[in-house]
């Protein structure tokens, strides 16, 4: 049986239906653990580049699961077509704009019935504002740590009434806000000491517009914190 680091464990507890697309598949360990757990009855691993898509390949051949893990060569979501019938679309240890990016340009390919479970090491804001234009919803989030970085995951449904998040919860998350942890703490801490490092650099008279900006997002943070 394979066995997934946890942050991928944490992932596959949120897969849902019958396929997978998994996009930035990483040697499709993903993919090949949920079928190996019963999760899902067929899957779709997605790689940009040749190598780790020769990778994919050789280790879905490897755990005899050809006829059932199609890995594709493409960028982002253009990798998938109508007659596919993804259930759950993960994406995984990327930066949240570049998670956003894959997701804006392939929003024609996103369904209703999709659930999208997403991965971020930076950056989430940014993430949470395209899964709210894209009328998805964010059903749960979890910040965890793993070999010295912290991830925050994101599990978001369909969803065209929900309400707007507000500005904290675009920037911390509507749940995370909730249940403020110790990777939480940490995350946020870490923020506010590079912004105090920043902000000793610069000058009060040539750069009074940043300062402020600065100060506005230390005083946000401390608030939460």
């Amino acid at each position: 049986m394979l066995q997934l680091n946890q942050r991928l464990t944490y992932v596959s507890e949120y897969i849902q239906g019958d396929c997978l697309a998994d996009i930035g598949s990483d040697h499709a360990y993903l993919p090949i653990y949920a079928l190996e757990h019963h999760l899902i009855r067929t899957a779709i691993a997605g790689e940009v580049i040749q190598g780790p898509y020769d990778a994919s390949i050789k280790n879905v051949q490897a755990y005899g699961y050809d006829s059932q893990i199609d890995v594709r060569l493409g960028d982002g979501l253009s990798i998938l077509t109508d007659s596919d019938h993804v259930d759950t679309i993960t994406i995984c240890g990327m930066g949240g704009p570049l998670i956003a990016q894959i997701l804006q340009q392939g929003a024609s390919k996103l369904k209703s019935h999709m659930r999208l479970v997403l991965q971020s090491n930076v950056q989430t804001e940014t993430l949470r504002r395209t899964l709210e234009q894209l009328d998805f919803e964010i059903k749960q989030e979890l910040i965890f740590k793993e070999k010295g970085h912290i991830y925050e995951l994101i599990v978001a449904d369909y969803q065209t009434n929900s309400q707007p998040l507000t500005q904290q919860e675009l920037k911390f998350g509507p749940i995370l806000l909730h249940h403020k942890n110790p990777q939480f703490i940490e995350k946020w801490q870490r923020e506010v000491d590079a912004l105090e490092k920043i902000k000793a650099q610069l000058d009060a008279t040539k750069h009074q517009q940043r300062l402020e900006e600065i100060n506005a997002e230390i005083e946000m943070i401390n608030e939460v914190l």
